[in-house]
């Protein structure tokens, strides 16, 4: 692939979205990032991931040498690429942080459908939670009550700043908050007051969930999409009474530390990448899940297969994971 720039690409595949990220091993690694794409996985993550490989090839100037996969749909993605890397989101995160700020202490990282609380210390992740149950506290929570509210998102953040006394919220459930806010608007309460409620409520169900008997230090990194959201910011800030930093491309961060993951073990192995290429455009992807039978375990496994020859499998806990089809398992 003469003239095409080498570089190492990270997907990130959420519940939400699926995040692309080319990176640039000539570059600084925190500043690596020469392309970047974010799609709505909308259910389908094998179409959404053909989607941004398509974006990828019509731009015809990258020569991919390496591929890491993250996410919820991690195995999924991993399989289909035939990645070198297949890393959890918490790892993926707090590879990308450190290679921007080797001191950071805490990371806080919220997506459309899960949030999560790392703590590292010297360089080392030794505590994490996440909340995979509750879509309180989440970015579809706040879509759906910006679009309620009829107020664009990418304004909700700035209006919660202009708010003088913000009005309290339960925001322990979306149910009680979304009734809550329709009850504060009811009594007349302005607008910015309620939406800083909101925003202030969001914290406070992050920190009981997540970060209760933990240690929160600084520096603090506030990453995934809801970091935009500058009342977020704030009440984060105002609650821990700590800088909270957004980190650069505090979007994408999983796909970024899972692309640096895959080039340093590249190139720590010096081995070239297994990726399939883009020709898997050209191929048909099909995922088929089933209860196996081979032992009382009874696991719900789920395979793929590309051109009618099988791939992978994955969700065994008896061990046989990834070894065998369907047809060998029932």
């Amino acid at each position: 692939m003469s003239g095409r720039k080498k570089v190492y690409l990270g997907v990130d595949v959420g519940s939400v979205s699926t995040n692309f990220v080319l990176l640039d091993p000539s570059q600084p690694k925190a500043y690596g990032v020469v392309w970047k794409k974010y799609l709505r996985t909308n259910g389908a993550p094998v179409e959404t991931l053909k989607q941004g490989l398509k974006a990828i090839e019509q731009e015809r100037k990258w020569d991919i040498q390496g591929v890491g996969t993250t996410g919820s749909g991690r195995a999924l993605a991993g399989a289909m690429l035939n990645a070198d890397v297949i890393k959890n989101e918490i790892t993926a995160h707090a590879a990308a942080a450190l290679n921007q700020n080797p001191q950071v202490a805490t990371i806080i990282e919220i997506g459309g459908q899960d949030s999560k609380l790392i703590i590292l210390r010297e360089g080392v992740v030794v505590d994490f939670a996440m909340n995979t149950v509750c879509a309180a506290g989440t970015g579809s929570f706040l879509d759906q009550q910006a679009s309620r509210l009829n107020i664009p998102i990418e304004e909700f953040g700035s209006l919660a700043l202009e708010s003088t006394s913000p009005v309290r919220i339960a925001g322990r459930c979306t149910v009680f908050a979304e009734s809550d806010m329709i009850h504060k608007q009811q009594l007349g309460h302005k607008m910015p007051d309620i939406v800083a409620g909101l925003c202030a409520s969001m914290v406070r169900n992050y920190l009981s969930n997540l970060a209760k008997g933990k240690e929160l230090r600084s520096p603090v990194f506030f990453q995934g999409g809801v970091a935009a959201n500058v009342g977020m910011q704030r009440f984060f800030a105002d609650t821990l009474e700590l800088p909270i930093l957004i980190p650069r491309h505090y979007d994408v961060m999983g796909a970024i530390g899972i692309a640096q993951i895959a080039r340093e073990t590249l190139e720590s192995q010096g081995k070239p990448s297994g990726f399939f290429g883009l020709d898997i455009l050209h191929s048909e992807f099909e995922n088929e899940g089933y209860v196996c039978q081979l032992c009382p375990n009874q696991c719900e496994i789920v395979e793929i297969w590309r051109d009618g020859v099988f791939l992978a499998s994955w969700g065994s806990r008896c061990g046989r994971q990834g070894g065998y089809s369907k047809s060998e398992a029932t």
